[in-house]
Parts: structure tokens; C-alpha cells; sequence
């Protein structure tokens, strides 16, 4: 009998690319496919996260993927029992992390929808209340972060320290404020979920009520009756943006365009005007400037605040356009108006019954909706922005005591090697001898190196082994953009036609020539009117959206941070196209059409 080929290879099939041998032992043994579960693991459909982890890792940088996934897993299976979703399982094959999501079992669905429904029913009637108090309980962990601090040890312990009988030495500062780190970080990550998957979760139910009420309604109709949203992910964007308009209007512009940054500011500063300005950017650095030019998951991300010459570079763009005479703020009034007309003509094709549902439903979608926004401020940007300026304060510090030669030698650690470099330097700091991790972690950091940059060097593949027949998950379609059509697109990577398949994210049609960009390094390359072609968009890339003149994206769906963004700023989107990244070439000429979803390669 003929047995049905995979359309994907199976995990175990993948050859590891040439010089990263080894590359299993960067990472913990519980991210591994597990050839004693062979079986198992070739039943399951895998996919490549590469919305979120668009990378590999290094391996200290694992500690966001274990802290996220055990996060969202806790709230959809153990604290508002989603009833047709548990967790998502995950894998790391050749650096990058693939998942699965893990399906309720179709006879216990039923029992979990009245404890689905009471749970997450708190949380809306309260959602206003209990918003604020997250805030508050956000902040407060990121108050706690901000302060730790990673001291040096002393040559000898104060005097105060023996007459005060204080029996303890300087170490147990080390250990605590580095297991606080990790603490807070987990805590921040479950709090990261806690509201997440119930803005998704009232998106859904309208989503599927229109679905019902209007089987052909586009899916673009029912997003657009929830956007125009007010969320904070903007509001870094619109602060420069904001500074620009400023500028202009003190006569300070042309001090800002040339120089450092250190240098502009100090021309500024001359002008008569300039103490005006300097004000208002000092005030708009905290917190709006504690935001990454990437997602906030990996220790190589740039924070604006630690590098400000990224924010002045966006700056000085949205300068020239305010003097050019261009309306660089968001569309919003423009985005209401259509939000509300459509709105109100689907409203008026229903009885007077479907109405008062429909306006629940759509009531409570546009309140918690915001959310799905609004917490990548407060979690990846500020909180993780303050959690990795300390891990770099500390590997500092141990380069400095001989562990490694680079500052940043300390993230090809995992987070557990890192405090037992820690017990190292304090027990050899109180014996009185070398560390011995000054010969073992030069040579071992200079060969995870050496894995790293051979597994970053190559693209992954975007699945493993046979998808379901067909794909129901509404987060995995929604978030991801993945769908039965579009892994059988994934399947024709070798298909050179010139018209590409994806996600109709945001509506529009527009000409164009591509920019591909695989890192938010490469932003200051993209000009005015060109078409972003790239593997994921991150939120934080929102002030070249108003330079662009469409997105095209590998992966992400209708929820993503692309399609949202665009949507927000008017702009053309198509996503999930799995290789436009990889299949289009910098200067070519696109037809991006977000109305059909697709793009069209024109010469």
C-alpha cells in the first residue's frame, strides 16, 4: 500500500547545517525532538515561529521562549480553560522554535465553556478595574527591576559588617538580586497573559458571530469595525513625531539635522528657544523612549533609550516632512469615519434581535481589543528593556572579573550556567583563589559562537511534518496567519511565478518598488514610497510605516502586529505569504493588492 509522502521533512530528517555540529547541547534538553519519542513527535504538525523568534537563539535568550509559552499555557489551560485551546508545545531544531498548538480533546470542550465563561466573564464586567490594576502591579515589577544592581565584590568586607555581627558577606547580594531578576522576569511574563488571550478572545466571538450573520463578509469588514485604536504601542511614535512638529515651530529644525546626537542637541540647546524643546524631549524619553527597535525577546535588541540615535534618526525623517508640508500623523479621524460607516451598514441589515448582539459583541471587542496593543509597551519594550540592561550590567561585570573577554559573552550561557558562574566568582572570591571559569568559558563561548553564527546563516524551514487536514484553531489562524491554504503554499517554494499568495491584512492596492529587510537594523535604508518585503514586522517599526507604501510579510495573520499597524496607518498589507522575503529582491517592481491578499511581481 502506497503510504502518503509528508509535505513537510520530519525533524529528523534536517541536516544540521555545515559547522554548527553540536548545536543541541545551546539548548535545554526539554526543547529537543527526542528520538525515543519519534513517533509522537512525527504525529505532530510543527510550524516555525518565526513572527516572534524570527532568529535563533542564544542560549541565555531561551529564558523569554520557556517564560512565554508556560505563560500563555497557565491561562488557556489552568486559570480561564479556553474551551477549544490549551497551551502550545515547542521545539527548537537547528536554533530556531517551532510549535504546536495543543487541542482540547473534542468531548471535554463542553464541560470547559460555563468555566470559560464565568472566568473570563469577571474579567470583562471588571475589565476597566481590573486593566488598571494590572498597570499597576506591571509597574511596580518594573520599578523592581529598575533597581537591582550588580556590585562588584569588595577586596574585604566593610568593618560594619564584622561589629555589626552581621554574619553574611556581600555574595548573597549577588545571588539575590540575580534570582530576582529571573523571578520578576517570570512574573512579568504571566502577567504578559493574563489579559492577552481574552482581547483575542472577544475579537473571536464577534469574528464568529458576523461569520454567522454574514457568511461572505470579508474578514477586512469585520476587523475595520475595530480599528482606529488608541493604543500606547503608538505613542512612541507619536512623541517624535510630536518633537518634529515642535521643532519646526521653535525654529530649532535645522540645529537637529546634522551632527551626533550629543552634538545636535547641544545646538539646539544655543538656540533661543532650544531650553523648549530639550524639555519636552528629556520628557517624552521617560518611559516612551524604553522601546526596541526589535520584539523585546532577545538580548541583542537595541532599546531607544540605550541607543538615541535611533529615535533621532526617525526624528530627523519626520523633520523633513513636517517642512515639506506632509501630514505625518496617523489617519485616524479617516479610519473612524470608515469604521463607523461600515459599522452601521452592516447594523442595519439585521432584526432588531441580531442588533442588541451585535452590539455587545462588537461593545466589548473594541474595549478589549486595545489590550492586544497596549501591553507590548508595558511588557516587551519597558519591562524587558530594563531586564536585559541589567543582564548586560552584569556580564560586564564578570568580563571584568576574567570569565569571558566580551561584554556580551555572557548570553551564550543559559540562565542557570550564568549562577553557577556566580557560586564560581563568590566561592572563589571567599577562598582566596582563581576562578576556574576563567580558563573553562573563553574557549566554550568561542565555539557556541561559532554554532550560533552557522545556525543564523541559514533560513529555517517553516514546518514539520503533515499538517491536520484541515486548520480550525481560531489563535493559530488569527495571530499566526496559519490556514490550510497557506501551508500549501509553503509547500511550492520552488514556484517562480511572478504573483504570491498571502493574507488580506489590509485593504488597499498600490505600486511599488521592494525594499527586503531581514533586521530593524536595515529601517534607514527603506525610502520614501517603497514596498516593506521582509520575513515579520516588529510593533516598534511603526514610524516607517508612515514612509512606506505597502507591507508584504512571511508569516502573521489578521491579528498580527503587521496587519494591525497597517491598518492603522492606512497602508496596503498582505501577510502570511511564507517566502516573499526570500523570493523577492530588493528594486523589484510589486503590485501589493491588500484586498485580494496577494502580490504581483511586475519586472
Amino acid at each position: 500500500m502506497d503510504v502518503m509522502k509528508p509535505m513537510f521533512p520530519s525533524a529528523f530528517e534536517v541536516p544540521t547545517p555545515a559547522g554548527a555540529e553540536g548545536w543541541e547541547s545551546l539548548y535545554p534538553y526539554y526543547t529537543h525532538f527526542q528520538a525515543a519519542r519519534r513517533e509522537q513527535e512525527d504525529n505532530t504538525f510543527w510550524f516555525c515561529n518565526s513572527q516572534h523568534w524570527p532568529t535563533p537563539f542564544r542560549p541565555f535568550d531561551t529564558v523569554m521562549l520557556d517564560f512565554a509559552i508556560k505563560g500563555l499555557g497557565q491561562y488557556n489551560t489552568r486559570h480561564l480553560l479556553v474551551p477549544p485551546a490549551n497551551g502550545v508545545d515547542y521545539r527548537i531544531l537547528n536554533g530556531y522554535v517551532y510549535f504546536s498548538p495543543v487541542a482540547v480533546a473534542p468531548e471535554k470542550i463542553e464541560a470547559r465553556v460555563p468555566q470559560f465563561m464565568e472566568r473570563a466573564g469577571h474579567y470583562f464586567m471588571n475589565w476597566g478595574d481590573l486593566y488598571a490594576q494590572w498597570k499597576d502591579k506591571v509597574l511596580a515589577k518594573i520599578k523592581e527591576l529598575d533597581a537591582l544592581n550588580f556590585a562588584e565584590l569588595p577586596e574585604v568586607e566593610d568593618i560594619d559588617v564584622v561589629t555589626g555581627g552581621v554574619g553574611l558577606d556581600s555574595t548573597n547580594q549577588l545571588f539575590d538580586q540575580y534570582d530576582k531578576a529571573i523571578e520578576l522576569a517570570y512574573k512579568i511574563w504571566q502577567y504578559h497573559f493574563e489579559f492577552l488571550n481574552l482581547g483575542y478572545a472577544a475579537y473571536l466571538d464577534f469574528f464568529g458571530f458576523m461569520k454567522e450573520q454574514f457568511p461572505t463578509i470579508p474578514d477586512q469588514a469585520i476587523a475595520k469595525m475595530v480599528q482606529g485604536v488608541d493604543s500606547e504601542l503608538f505613542r512612541p511614535d507619536d512623541e517624535i513625531k510630536n518633537l518634529a512638529k515642535l521643532a519646526v515651530s521653535l525654529g530649532v529644525a535645522d540645529a537637529l539635522k546634522t551632527g551626533t546626537v550629543d552634538e545636535a542637541l547641544a545646538a539646539v540647546a544655543a538656540q533661543p528657544r532650544g531650553a523648549e524643546w530639550i524639555a519636552r524631549w528629556e520628557e517624552a524619553k521617560d518611559p516612551w523612549f524604553n522601546f526596541t527597535s526589535g520584539n523585546g525577546f532577545y538580548s541583542t535588541d537595541k532599546y531607544w533609550i540605550d541607543h538615541l540615535d535611533i529615535p533621532f534618526a526617525y526624528l530627523r525623517d519626520y523633520i523633513e516632512r513636517v517642512e515639506e508640508g506632509e501630514e505625518i500623523m496617523r489617519p485616524t479621524a479617516k479610519l473612524l469615519a470608515e469604521r463607523d460607516r461600515i459599522t452601521g451598514e452592516y447594523r442595519d441589515m439585521m432584526d432588531e434581535e441580531a442588533q442588541a448582539v451585535f452590539d455587545g459583541k462588537l461593545g466589548l471587542a473594541r474595549t478589549v481589543f486595545p489590550y492586544v496593543e497596549d501591553h507590548n509597551f508595558y511588557i516587551e519594550h519597558w519591562a524587558l528593556g530594563v531586564f536585559w540592561r541589567k543582564m548586560r550590567q552584569l556580564s560586564s561585570l564578570l568580563a571584568k572579573q576574567g570569565f569571558w573577554e566580551n561584554e556580551d559573552d555572557m548570553f551564550f550561557l543559559n540562565r542557570n550556567e550564568v549562577r553557577d558562574v556566580l557560586w564560581d566568582y563568590s566561592s572563589s572570591w571567599a577562598i582566596g583563589v582563581q576562578t576556574r571559569g576563567a580558563i573553562h568559558w573563553p574557549d566554550e563561548i568561542k565555539r557556541r559562537r561559532k554554532i550560533y553564527e552557522a545556525l543564523s546563516a541559514e533560513r529555517p524551514l517553516p514546518a514539520l511534518n503533515n499538517p491536520p487536514e484541515v486548520i480550525t484553531e481560531p489563535f493559530t489562524i488569527m495571530l499566526w496567519g496559519i490556514t490550510s491554504d497557506a501551508v500549501k503554499r509553503w509547500v511550492k517554494t520552488d514556484d517562480a511565478s511572478g504573483d504570491l499568495e498571502g493574507m488580506a491584512a489590509a485593504p488597499g492596492c498600490v505600486e511599488g518598488v521592494a525594499r527586503v529587510l531581514s533586521s530593524p537594523d536595515q529601517l534607514g535604508e527603506l525610502q520614501k514610497g517603497e514596498i516593506l518585503v521582509t520575513p515579520v514586522t516588529a510593533p516598534s517599526w511603526a514610524p516607517v510605516f508612515g514612509k512606506i507604501g505597502a507591507a508584504v510579510t512571511d508569516i502573521g495573520g489578521m491579528m498580527s502586529h503587521a496587519a494591525i499597524v497597517c491598518r492603522e496607518y492606512g497602508l496596503p498589507a498582505v501577510t502570511g505569504t511564507g517566502n516573499a522575503s526570500s523570493r523577492i529582491k530588493t528594486g523589484m517592481k510589486l503590485r501589493v493588492d491588500g484586498n485580494a491578499g496577494t502580490v504581483t511581481i511586475l519586472d
